[in-house]
């Protein structure tokens, strides 16, 4: 089977697969203020890792949410990790509250101060990346024309990790258990490794980074 992704059998494919077949995605679950003190909680399923040096974090979102227009009023955001313990208050956070309705209120969630920029933590969250926006890209098409999506990317310049986490000098992911959207309505969660040494010259193969 191929097909254009606007033109597939809606008879074989009721559901629009792409979603399913980019996964597992990291869940960026941001947190925001803007400048008048609101306060903003909502899970991402566009989310990952850029750049390590320095390092960069981005999401995108779908049209002027709150998130997003937060994040570009401030110039700051939070990424905390999404775990599988904190799955349900995960999935409540991403309700269409009116703006000004905290999020974390709805959640049942404790909010933690940040060190470097003003929107707070997930207390509950055993990882959490401070972050100051350096671009925001309104995405396009192959002919050039925009579209309503935003991607919002950050420089992280700080990172808290619970101690209880931290073993050998590695954090133990495991036991954090973080979790991933794939498609549909379907989510993972990371329980198990395996390991690869990387061809020599390959990136960070003596590292392990």
């Amino acid at each position: 089977m191929f097909f254009e992704p606007h033109k597939r059998d809606r008879t074989l494919l009721p559901h629009d697969p792409f979603k399913a077949m980019i996964a597992p995605r990291p869940v960026g679950w941001i947190s925001s203020m803007n400048r008048a003190g609101q306060v903003n909680l909502a899970p991402y399923s566009f989310f990952n890792a850029f750049s390590d040096a320095p390092p960069i974090v981005g999401f995108c979102s779908d049209g002027e949410k709150d998130s997003k227009t937060f994040a570009a009023d401030s110039g700051e955001f939070v990424w905390n990790m999404a775990t599988y313990d904190l799955r349900d208050e995960m999935n409540a956070s991403s309700a269409p509250l009116p703006r000004g309705e905290s999020e974390f209120g709805h959640a049942g969630l404790e909010t933690a101060p940040s060190q470097f920029v003003r929107p707070p933590r997930v207390a509950a969250s055993p990882c959490a990346l401070e972050c100051k926006v350096t671009q925001i890209i309104q995405l396009t098409d192959i002919e050039g024309k925009a579209t309503d999506r935003w991607l919002v990317m950050g420089q992280v310049v700080c990172i808290h990790v619970a101690d209880d986490y931290i073993a050998d000098g590695r954090i133990d992911v495991l036991r954090m258990k973080p979790i991933a959207r794939c498609g549909y309505m379907d989510y993972t969660a990371i329980e198990s490794f395996f390991s690869m040494k990387r061809p020599a010259g390959a990136g960070n193969a003596a590292a392990g980074g």
